[in-house]
């Protein structure tokens, strides 16, 4: 991530004019036939497709030793000579434990992600010159390996200075300590000649041309240097020495933000985008992000800052190479000064607005929460105290992620999921189309009154992006909403008759989508998967809650079979399915001659809960927690012992489990119930230390970009005058659970848990709930009572915490208040499939 030593720009307002009407007009066909009004867009998507270019950097090997073959061109990547728009999801090995990496990799593929990106942090290999520790958590190379046995591509992102709020960057202190860094230098460049060979042996065998998984390499990161022996040479020099360890991939990558230096020669960039800017230093509530609209003249997030004074601040500057994205959030980290709480739509609605830009790989940061290791010499987090503009946890590295720190699938875990799916299935026809922008567009992110929209399209086909959702923001409903479509040899309105658009709503709706020997013109409802199964084609689509679903298909023939929540209506060689009933999965069976085209319509809430089945032609619906290697399913429930799932299709019997399974037929599904033993747990923790009058607040010192100064996080003596409680926790459990989640519900400024003197885990309070797995922590947990620390919030604090409910109004006294503890099961049901 994210902030850097040097991001002036990033906290300026973002700059589309400052917040102007566009100055630029625009030539757009109109038809006085379509009835304009305040919530209709015209978009006309008639012009040529630019035909791909060669890719302007000179890249690596692309072929593999079976054929296979990986390459770029300057718009779109193309897998074995398709073209490819995966999603890539952010993980940190050496910040989980090892022994479940695989379970967690498994719940990244079920979600769609393809692609894993991974720092490799080099304070964490060797903190002390010389011994580098590649064992355990830190082992790249048993990584890298588990990503290719479950068929996922590998992303490392090698630095050497690579950030991910990691002690200097991720650069040993020793290294920092000897000299000019991120430059030329020659006994620096001796040092990351040292670094980058170890990465290499690592890597040995399992680069993209022996037939491995890793498909690139990022060099560097938010690299802004400039002046002899840095900017464009540096990178250069660096790739050099990547290729000279071994390192010979089909992609090299370079961060694209805050003032890049990016020599197109020799790498591609990538760009990014945040829900929020907790690097901030400024109290109060942000303006809202660019991150929820649309990029037509620049690649940059405004809250990442612009390319500043070397004209690569649009998309111009990038002409000849793919938009690419390496970061976009799907959570973000709090820092002591500035707490933001992200919920699920804050992530999922950056998707469509990037997809709806150009973008054409999809990378979140971070997909996977996560821990620093334990430092031999010192904590591992970025700090103040080490140079840097921010505070963050010192363990924890949760990152609000759609996988937390400890595994948890959270709810932006599903709905970012929907648009995975969509691209495994889609993506290939998205890819290659072009951006279309609206005839109108807001003049900046703060301007709520035109609506956001954007179409991708090859002249023939498209699909249509609107976004009606700003984090922390009220948009209007968008009334009598319409969008007028001209395509090369016609012009549609999408849908047939104005619809509203509800606050919060955001989605893509396909147009002259192929289905066989049918069309489907338009659908409100979006499609997120494809599904061949006993002869028959079926098409996925959920219901973008608020807004009435209707099918366009290009028939008059009565369908096969139809739902009853559906009603129908033919005009022009058209009939136009709407759905009535918004609260049960619907159905549309059309018959072909050679085989049947459903489409199913699923509220999303049903969407969210279907799965991929790994490695097999099934799918499975379950509100449990999934993930699957093969034939062995894996379902987890928080608190309850009950399941319910169902496989798509008539099963005979081929599922099996250590307890009896109630199997019904029910529609399309084969619905499945199971019970497992309940398990309570409970524990009182026991006050030991109250709590004492808190010191002051300290000050850190202001920086270039941020005059104002902000509050050094607590260090280990300002816990002396902390609250503590002894908790007593279960160190085993039976088998019938994966985990026990410990649940913390307090209020206060900063808790710590320890096992003995041994800090575990952190949390800056944000409003909500500390939730941690005592599995993961079983490594640090010898079996000793667990200890924990609350520091209070005290009585005036210039701290932004931004759940509105958490501020205590009219406090006296320094805030500190132990709620609640408990103790939650985590039941696991494993399933085997029979062939």
């Amino acid at each position: 991530m994210r902030w850097s030593l040097y991001p002036p720009s990033r906290l300026r307002r973002f700059r589309f004019t400052a917040c102007l009407p566009l100055l630029t007009s625009m030539a757009f066909w109109l038809n006085p036939l379509y009835g304009q009004n305040a919530s209709s867009v015209s978009i006309d998507a008639s012009a040529p497709v630019a035909v791909p270019q060669p890719a302007k950097a000179a890249l690596g090997a692309s072929r593999r030793p079976d054929g296979e073959t990986l390459t770029v061109n300057s718009q779109y990547l193309v897998l074995n000579g398709k073209p490819w728009l995966p999603v890539m999801g952010e993980f940190h090995y050496s910040r989980y434990p090892q022994r479940e990496w695989e379970p967690e990799l498994l719940k990244m593929k079920a979600a769609g992600v393809e692609i894993v990106s991974t720092y490799v942090f080099w304070i964490h290999h060797e903190e002390i010159e010389g011994q580098f520790d590649w064992r355990g958590q830190r082992d790249l190379r048993r990584f890298v390996e588990l990503c290719a046995k479950h068929g996922l591509y590998v992303y490392p992102r090698i630095g050497p200075w690579a950030h991910g709020e990691v002690r200097n960057g991720g650069l040993p202190d020793w290294v920092v300590e000897r000299g000019p860094t991120r430059r030329n230098d020659p006994t620096y460049l001796a040092e990351v000649q040292t670094f980058y060979s170890q990465i290499g042996m690592q890597l040995k065998g399992l680069l993209w041309k022996d037939g491995g998984p890793v498909i690139g390499i990022q060099l560097e990161n938010e690299y802004r240097e400039s002046g002899p022996g840095t900017g464009a040479a540096h990178l250069e020099k660096l790739k050099q020495l990547a290729i000279a360890d071994g390192m010979d991939v089909p992609l090299y990558t370079v961060t694209g933000w805050d003032g890049a230096a990016v020599p197109l020669d020799a790498v591609l960039p990538v760009f990014s985008g945040y829900p929020a800017a907790p690097w901030s230093r400024t109290a109060g509530q942000s303006s809202p992000s660019e991150v929820y609209t649309f990029r037509f003249e620049n690649r940059v997030s405004g809250n990442m800052g612009a390319i500043g004074g070397r004209g690569q601040n649009s998309a111009e500057a990038y002409r000849g190479t793919p938009f690419l994205t390496a970061e976009l959030g799907a959570g973000i980290e709090d820092t002591y000064f500035r707490r933001p709480v992200i919920e699920p739509d804050d992530a999922a609605a950056i998707a469509p607005v990037m997809l709806g830009s150009g973008a054409n790989l999809l990378g979140f940061y971070m997909f996977h929460g996560g821990r620093n290791p334990t430092g031999l010499l010192s904590t591992l987090e970025e700090s103040q105290r080490t140079g840097y503009p921010t505070d963050v946890p010192v363990e924890s590295y949760d990152f609000q992620a759609p996988l937390g720190e400890f595994g948890e699938e959270r709810e932006s875990f599903k709905r970012i999921k929907l648009v995975d799916y969509f691209l495994q299935d889609f993506g290939s026809l998205l890819a290659p189309m072009q951006v279309y922008p609206p005839n109108e567009r807001p003049s900046c992110p703060s301007d709520f009154s035109v609506p956001r929209v954007s179409a991708r399209g090859d002249g023939e086909h498209a699909f249509i992006f609107f976004n009606n959702y700003v984090r922390n923001s009220t948009m209007p409903a968008r009334k009598s909403f319409q969008v007028h479509l001209k395509l090369r040899r016609e012009a549609l309105n999408v849908p047939s008759g104005p619809i509203d658009i509800p606050a919060g709503a955001y989605g893509i709706w396909p147009v002259n989508l192929d289905l066989g020997e049918y069309k489907l013109i338009y659908s409100t409802a979006q499609i997120f998967k494809s599904f061949k199964k006993d002869g028959d084609s079926y098409y996925f689509f959920f219901e973008i809650p608020g807004i009435a679903t209707e099918f366009a298909l290009n028939t008059t023939q009565p369908p096969q079979s139809i739902s009853k929540g559906i009603s129908t209506r033919a005009r022009d060689g058209v009939t136009y399915y709407k759905v009535t009933d918004t609260t049960h999965l619907q159905q549309i069976a059309l018959e072909g001659t050679a085989h049947r085209v459903r489409l199913i319509v699923m509220p999303r809430s049903q969407a969210e809960d279907l799965w991929n089945i790994d490695g097999s032609d099934r799918l499975l619906l379950t509100g449990a927690q999934f993930f699957s290697d093969r034939d062995r399913l894996y379902l987890r429930s928080d608190r309850n012992p009950d399941f319910a799932f169902s496989i798509f299709g008539k099963e005979q019997g081929r599922i099996q489990a250590k307890v009896p399974l109630q199997r019904r037929q029910s529609g399309l599904f084969t619905e499945y119930q199971a019970h497992l033993a309940p398990v309570s747990f409970h524990t009182v923790p026991v006050q030991i230390q109250k709590v004492s009058k808190r010191k002051p607040l300290q000050y850190g010192p202001a920086v270039k970009w941020g005059k104002q100064s902000v509050p050094l996080a607590p260090d280990g003596t300002d816990f002396r005058q902390a609250a503590l409680w002894r908790i007593e926790v279960p160190t085993h459990w039976p088998d019938e659970l994966s985990n026990i989640l410990l649940q913390i519900d307090y209020r206060g400024d900063v808790a710590r848990l320890y096992s003995g003197r041994r800090l575990l885990d952190d949390n800056f309070w944000n409003g909500r709930v500390w939730q941690l797995g005592l599995k993961e922590i079983g490594d640090r947990h010898p079996g000793d009572a667990l200890r924990l620390s609350i520091l209070p919030l005290p009585t005036r604090y210039p701290m932004h915490i931004e759940d509105s409910g958490v501020r205590p109004p009219g406090a006296k006294d320094q805030l500190i208040d132990l709620k609640a503890v408990k103790l939650v099961p985590q039941y696991q049901l494993v399933l085997q499939m029979q062939k």
